[in-house]
């Protein structure tokens, strides 16, 4: 399981200025899914944002920085950190993967268009078997560029659209819990 940039950061007023986030369940299925890949023996991996910005909610030695309580790291589970949209752009992620012999990733995190699709789309061209919860990510509104406001949820759908079948399958928590075999 790869968990992107649940961290604090996300819950500043910031993010949602143009309007609310979708999936408010998310955190509840990113614990529970959490809780069952643990209970199976599954790595996990969480991947923590470590912004260069100086005004980013994300930057190390603010309170924004700390995991979310419900995607807190465990004894004896990788930390990637990472200063670009892509988990996999300066980090190491691949070579930890490989190192470890996991081809199949399931992710959930924040943001659905962001951090969360670069990631996957990279995994996906890198040849990683790849799941994306739909109920364990979200997004926020986001304007165009001609100025027209989408709804957190129209913009979440689409980013799923856009990863679903080319790079990832998309599939919400029931059906991961599911499908989940012990390690």
């Amino acid at each position: 399981m790869l968990l992107i940039d649940l961290q604090r950061a996300i819950d500043d007023p910031r993010w949602a200025a143009e309007g609310p986030r979708n999936t408010p369940d998310a955190e509840a299925n990113v614990a529970r899914l959490l809780a069952a890949w643990r209970a199976a023996g599954h790595p996990v991996i969480h991947v923590r944002h470590d912004s260069v910005e100086p005004n980013s909610t994300y930057r190390p030695g603010t309170p924004g920085h700390a995991f979310k309580e419900e995607a807190m790291p465990a004894a004896g589970e990788s930390v990637v950190a990472k200063r670009t949209n892509s988990a996999f752009i300066g980090t190491g992620l691949d070579d930890l993967l490989r190192g470890r012999g996991i081809i199949a990733l399931v992710v959930a995190g924040v943001i659905t268009n962001n951090s969360v699709e670069a990631t996957v789309r990279m995994a996906g061209n890198l040849g990683y078997a790849t799941t994306v919860v739909s109920d364990a990510t979200y997004t926020f509104a986001k304007r165009d560029g001609r100025g027209r406001l989408w709804s957190a949820e129209d913009v979440h759908a689409l980013s799923l659209a856009n990863m679903d079948g080319e790079y990832a399958t998309v599939a919400t928590t029931e059906t991961v819990l599911a499908t989940l075999l012990p390690g």
